[in-house]
């Protein structure tokens, strides 16, 4: 049938209209899972009754595809909304939470140390340190590990230092709003690279969002990677940032004598700042004597000899000397943390190969997240991943030709916002990103004096998971206590 307007065509259902008309078939709208449990945590006379919740926010950037990110909260159930809260994340890049969430920061806890090594299968008892009794607490797997996964492809649009921050953020943001916690004290927890998403969080979630952060906790700080990475010859600034924290190694081991590790420790530092840098500096240029006194005078601080340091032109290599310091008794030191000793498999090896300190750890703490998510009720077919190397290579953003340093963008936070407290938290016996180093970035962040104030940093006598060391946990704990409640 037909009239001048054209034909009349009769459908018989909507879906055969959007085929006319060229609409997509409706599509379902995305469900975040959740799950939800009761618990409570004794410590000593107070019982703290909180709520868990596990699972995952879908989280789309532009012109990315979604990723749904995976974390579990706990939230104390007479806490109310001014309580704060504590979003706290772990490094790699390709690290999940697992490390902080059941090594000193979430409410059960597994344990292994130097002199307490894992019982397998790993189990999990509650945590006399959490931090739950100042703070919620949200642990967030970044993209591509734990349980957070792409909802398509690989998910490399969210592996780089920008979109990672951008993601995480949007997390924090949603949580915030999903939960009424706008008017909660809010604090940012990381480690490792963790502490560098914290700092160009921080500073994100100011300029993007206008939201403030009340204080930063910086766990085995790594904010300026020049003073870490040994690649380049010419680095002599991280072989001048590794030597106090090799030479508490050589102590720990017997390789070097002194009465107190904290007195080398100091002696080493103004070695370092006095002696070594100002040699290296000259390179080539420094006399042959003078070479060779330093060859000796380092010897004697860092445990190996003087022979093995001048074929090294004097530089202090991480991975040389994890793989020197102990060889005559055919071990390796661990890099996270030196107080660890491995056995490779020939003493021959030029660098570390394999770091035992993290070996000791991996299969107690993935045994001990497993029991964990059962314990929440949270089921999951795929595999959690506790450290995925797949989002290597990892895109550092605007660092071409330069190592990446967030110390501009924790500088532009603190200044931004003068009510920001800052606490770094550094082991005596890492390796990886050691004491020193962490305290000559503090020192070039170029505050104004009224806010230098706002910076607490703390040394422990462990290594990059401090808590690891039960005497460190307590301390640790202690001082975040009195960084939350002063």
């Amino acid at each position: 049938m037909a009239d001048e307007k054209g034909p009349v065509v009769v459908v018989s259902s909507a879906d055969e209209l959007g085929k006319l008309v060229g609409a997509a078939k409706p599509t379902a709208e995305h469900e975040d899972r959740r799950v939800r449990s009761q618990h409570e945590l004794t410590l000593g006379d107070r019982v703290l009754r909180y709520t868990a919740t596990a699972g995952t926010t879908r989280v789309q950037l532009d012109e990315k595809p979604a990723v749904d990110l995976f974390h579990v909260s706990y939230v104390l159930d007479d806490g109310g909304p001014d309580r704060p809260v504590t979003f706290a994340f772990n490094g790699g890049p390709g690290s999940s939470s697992v490390w902080l969430h059941l090594g000193i920061l979430g409410p059960n806890r597994v344990r292994v140390d130097v002199d307490r090594p894992a019982a397998l299968p790993g189990r999990l008892e509650p945590n006399p340190h959490t931090l739950l009794a100042h703070s919620d607490l949200v642990f967030i797997d970044p993209a591509s590990t734990g349980h957070s996964r792409p909802s398509e492809g690989k998910g490399r649009e969210y592996h780089g230092v920008d979109a990672d921050i951008e993601s995480v953020g949007e997390l924090v943001r949603r949580w915030l709003s999903e939960n009424g916690r706008w008017g909660s004290p809010k604090y940012l927890a990381g480690e490792s690279y963790g502490t560098i998403r914290a700092a160009g969080l921080a500073r994100h979630l100011q300029e993007r969002w206008g939201l403030e952060m009340n204080g930063l906790v910086l766990i085995s700080l790594a904010l300026k990677l020049g003073t870490l990475l040994f690649e380049e010859a010419e680095n002599w600034l991280a072989s001048v940032m590794f030597l106090p924290a090799a030479a508490a190694a050589a102590h720990y081991h017997g390789r070097v004598q002194a009465d107190d590790v904290w007195d080398l420790h100091e002696r080493a530092v103004a070695f370092a700042r006095d002696v070594y840098a100002p040699a290296l500096i000259q390179g080539d240029r420094l006399p042959t004597e003078a070479r060779e006194r330093l060859a000796r005078e380092l010897a004697a601080l860092v445990g190996v000899s003087p022979d093995f340091l001048a074929r090294c032109d004097n530089h202090l290599d991480l991975a040389r000397f994890c793989a020197e310091l102990l060889r005559d008794r055919r071990q390796t030191v661990g890099r996270l943390d030196a107080r660890f000793a491995g056995w490779p498999r020939d003493a021959a090896s030029e660098q570390l190969t394999e770091d035992p300190s993290l070996n000791a750890v991996m299969g107690v703490f993935t045994t001990g997240l497993y029991l964990q998510l059962a314990a929440l009720g949270y089921e999951e077919v795929r595999s959690y991943a506790i450290m995925n190397r797949d989002v290597w290579p990892w895109t550092f953003d605007g660092c071409e030709n330069k190592p990446l340093d967030m110390t501009r963008k924790l500088r532009g936070a603190m200044v931004g916002n003068p009510a920001l407290k800052v606490f770094v938290a550094s082991g005596l016996y890492d390796l990886a990103t050691p004491w020193a180093a962490a305290e000559y970035t503090l020192a070039q962040l170029q505050l104004p004096p009224h806010l230098r104030s706002n910076l607490t940093s703390r040394c422990y006598p462990a290594g990059h998971m401090m808590y690891l060391h039960e005497p460190s946990a307590t301390a640790l704990a202690a001082d975040l206590a009195a960084f939350y409640t002063r």
